[in-house]
C-alpha cells in the first residue's frame, strides 16, 4: 500500500539558514543548477511549503529564461544581465536557493548607480513552448557621441 503523502503548509516566510536571508513570495533568487559550469538559475517566488513539522521546505517558483535559454537565443540587442520571465512554474527544495536577487524593469534598471551581481532586468514574458515573446517587440536605443 501507497504510503500517504504528508500534509504541507503554507509558509509566509523562510530564512534560507546557509545564507541567513530570509525569502517570501514575489522575492526573486538565485539558484543552484545542477551543473556547476552553468550560472545561476534566476526565478520568482511563487509560495513557500512545508511539512507539518517545519522541515522539508519546498519553494514554488516561476523561472526567468536567459536569452541564451530561449529558443531564439541571444541577440545583440539583449542585455547582459537580460532575463524573461517565463510560464515555466516549478517545485524545487529551499536548499537550492544560493542567494536573494532583484529583478528590475527596464527603466529602473537604467537608473542604478551601479549594478551588482544579484542586479537583472526584464523587459519580456517568454512563453517557453511557443518561444514567443510578449511584447513582441520594444524600443532598440542606439547612444550616439558627439
Amino acid at each position: 500500500m501507497a504510503k500517504p503523502k504528508a500534509p504541507r503548509r503554507t509558509l509566509d516566510s523562510y530564512t534560507v539558514k546557509h545564507i541567513n536571508k530570509a525569502i517570501k513570495p514575489e522575492d526573486c533568487v538565485l539558484m543552484r543548477p545542477s551543473d556547476p559550469g552553468k550560472p545561476s538559475y534566476v526565478a520568482k517566488i511563487e509560495r513557500i511549503e512545508a511539512d507539518v513539522r517545519g522541515a522539508n521546505v519546498k519553494v514554488h517558483v516561476r523561472w526567468y529564461y536567459r536569452p541564451e535559454e530561449s529558443i531564439g537565443g541571444r541577440r545583440q540587442f539583449h542585455g547582459s544581465k537580460e532575463v524573461f520571465l517565463s510560464d515555466h512554474y516549478d517545485v524545487q527544495s529551499a536548499d537550492t536557493i544560493e542567494a536573494k536577487c532583484t529583478v528590475h524593469s527596464f527603466k529602473s534598471y537604467t537608473k542604478l548607480d551601479a549594478v551588482g551581481n544579484e542586479d537583472f532586468f526584464c523587459r519580456f514574458e517568454y512563453n517557453s513552448t511557443t518561444g514567443g515573446f510578449n511584447p513582441d517587440r520594444v524600443a532598440v536605443y542606439v547612444l550616439i557621441k558627439i
